[in-house]
């Protein structure tokens, strides 16, 4: 049995990618029922710590956008039709 629940729990990952890829994996342990009850509670802890991690990087990205765009984001639009 794979069950690498515990597995870098107290590590941060190294890249937004390796977080969702391990996110991804949590859940499809998860609710594929493949984890005892320590497990998936000790999985639930880490999907929440990479959550957040997740969260903190898209804020990052965010702030670095808004002081390209001049602090103002700007909608956008897949057609164009809003640029002039």
């Amino acid at each position: 049995m794979a069950i690498n629940a515990n597995a870098g729990a107290t590590t941060a990952p190294a890249s937004f990618e390796e977080a969702m890829a391990e996110l991804a994996q949590l859940v499809s342990q998860m609710e594929g029922g493949q984890l005892p009850l320590e497990a998936s509670v000790a999985a639930y802890a880490r999907g929440s710590e990479l959550v957040k991690y997740c969260a903190a990087q898209l804020e990052k990205v965010e702030a670095q956008v808004k002081v390209l765009e001049g602090d103002m984001l700007k909608p956008f639009s897949a057609d164009g039709a809003g640029e002039q």
